[in-house]
């Protein structure tokens, strides 16, 4: 399959399957906001509002509408989940809930920043959709308070206890990056920049350079001694590798270019199942048992994001052992998956052989976000490329 071919396929499953399947099916239209809990067929098993999903589907459509195409549906579609996220999903203090209600009463407080995470996200991107600039000044506030909220957990009621360890989790550096990088647009406040170029570093000192892997934490003196410590996440680390080659680009940092590369294919080899296929959820680096039960499954979100870091590898690099990289996750992917037309959209959880454990669409964790953003910047990196030496080329 060449790299047009799959361009065409992640276009027909973007807008005649994923993104039609949730524009049908997860507005509500009563209270404003999304369903995400959504069964198979669409229909809603739990009508409660996760704050970070909400703020994931604003981004999604707001950035369809932006680099797609300024259709209204896609606007109205943003606009509907922006105004639930500003009238309910704060406390008195501006902190994020991360589960409310149907209608939008608090139902949950996290104690973390990752709902006011893709608030921020959400807000920037919205912006942009012409909405106004009061929703970049809200997007910027917010910014510079979740990068206090996570220099001081205490300030979400999550002060250090005495037996805790200190843990640095490699989570935190990464969104500290994504929200920089969009908030460092052209003409932008030069302090995102140096935000994006201390997340670059912070979350390049998680790399286990003999595995060539992103460690989730970073455990100094007997902590290490911790399974948090051994904790690998191949998604995550796969995921960060594109992340912060994008951050590379823009900071201009390009001597972290070949460990950026490294880190990537590490991760590919020592997170794939050689016996079953797919990438595994959880592994502890010293083959020691995991202390998440389903570290042996296999999701959805890991392989998606594995398939546009490859899609990037290739397209920016040419070699050719990116393209082998390419067609074996296509493969699983698309096999494990991707439902049928019928239905739509992707399954999220199979177990270690592959066989689904689950039917549904979405949950508090999968809504409209990964699949969707995925597929999108598959399609625009490849067009990207179309002069390049890969383009046209077949895989494996």
């Amino acid at each position: 399959m060449t790299l047009a071919e799959l361009r065409a396929q992640y276009e027909l499953n973007l807008f005649e399957s994923v993104i039609p399947f949730w524009s049908k099916h997860s507005i509500d239209r009563e209270h404003g906001g999304y369903f995400t809990c959504l069964e198979r067929d669409g229909s809603v098993y739990d009508p409660r509002k996760y704050v970070w999903l909400q703020g994931r589907q604003v981004w999604m459509y707001s950035r369809l509408y932006n680099q797609v195409e300024r259709r209204q549906e896609w606007v109205d579609i943003a606009a509907s989940g922006m105004d639930f996220l500003l009238r309910h999903a704060r406390d008195e203090q501006g902190r994020y809930y991360f589960r409310l209600a149907r209608d939008g009463q608090p139902s949950f407080f996290q104690r973390k920043p990752y709902a006011a995470v893709f608030a921020v996200l959400a807000l920037n991107e919205y912006a942009n959709t012409g909405a106004g600039g009061h929703y970049r000044a809200q997007a910027e506030d917010l910014f510079w308070r979740v990068v206090e909220w996570i220099r001081n957990p205490a300030l979400l009621g999550r002060a250090p206890l005495a037996g805790q360890p200190a843990f640095r989790s490699l989570a935190d550096s990464l969104v500290v990056a994504k929200m920089a990088l969009e908030l460092a647009a052209p003409g932008a406040d030069g302090r995102y920049l140096e935000v994006l170029r201390d997340g670059l570093r912070e979350s390049l000192e998680h790399h286990d350079p003999a595995r060539n892997i992103l460690r989730e934490f970073i455990a100094p003196g007997a902590a290490a001694d911790l399974p948090e410590a051994r904790l690998f996440n191949p998604g995550h680390s796969i995921e960060a590798a594109w992340l912060l080659w994008h951050a590379m680009e823009r900071t201009g940092e390009w001597q972290y270019r070949q460990r950026i590369l490294d880190i990537l294919e590490g991760s590919l080899e020592f997170g794939w199942d050689r016996e079953y296929g797919g990438l595994y959820y959880f592994m502890d680096v010293e083959g020691k048992p995991p202390l998440q039960l389903e570290a042996s499954m296999k999701l959805w979100w890991p392989h998606a994001e594995a398939l546009y870091a490859a899609v990037l590898a290739y397209t920016r690099t040419g070699e050719a052992r990116w393209l082998g990289w390419l067609e074996r996750l296509h493969e699983y992917t698309f096999r494990h998956f991707v439902d049928s037309p019928e239905y739509g959209e992707w399954f999220a959880y199979c177990d270690r052989r592959g066989h689904l454990t689950h039917t549904l669409k979405g949950n508090h964790y999968k809504g409209c976000f990964h699949v969707p953003r995925v597929l999108l910047m598959c399609i625009q990196e490849i067009g990207r490329c179309s002069s390049t030496p890969g383009d046209g080329h077949t895989p494996g």
